[in-house]
């Protein structure tokens, strides 16, 4: 896997939102930031699928 640089981004959610993806992460057995992250790769992958996602999942 090659390394890839990281920026640390601060992100508000509303609190409903907030708890599901904790919820999603306890089942999964991740981290809440893998979580978003995986997510945002899903939806960078739907909307520009030519140009290569992260691949930290």
């Amino acid at each position: 896997m090659e390394h890839q640089e990281k920026v640390r981004a601060t992100i508000s959610f509303p609190a409903q939102q907030y708890e599901l993806l904790e919820q999603i992460a306890e089942e999964k057995k991740v981290s809440l930031a893998w979580v978003v992250r995986d997510a945002v790769d899903q939806y960078l992958q739907a909307k520009w699928p030519l140009i290569e996602a992260s691949g930290e999942r």
